[in-house]
């Protein structure tokens, strides 16, 4: 497992509510959670999943995610 950050749209209770069925029902994210304070709205996976696999499962959602390097 490694733990990735990544640049999100999910800004809000709304957008978190929206996207929590789609990675609580990954079984390859252990734990994820998204700091809306900050202007990236950074979203913090800990998955075995690759970094494409989990912009899949966010854009799934309606949100976009980039890779923060």
């Amino acid at each position: 497992m490694t733990t990735q950050q990544f640049k999100t749209t999910i800004n809000c209770a709304n957008c978190l509510r929206a996207i929590t069925p789609a990675l609580n029902a990954e079984p390859a994210i252990s734990t994820w959670q998204v700091d809306t304070s900050t202007p990236d709205k950074l979203l913090t996976v800990t998955t075995s999943l690759p970094p494409a696999q989990v912009v899949a499962l966010v854009e799934e959602a309606g949100f976009s995610a980039q890779p923060v390097s």
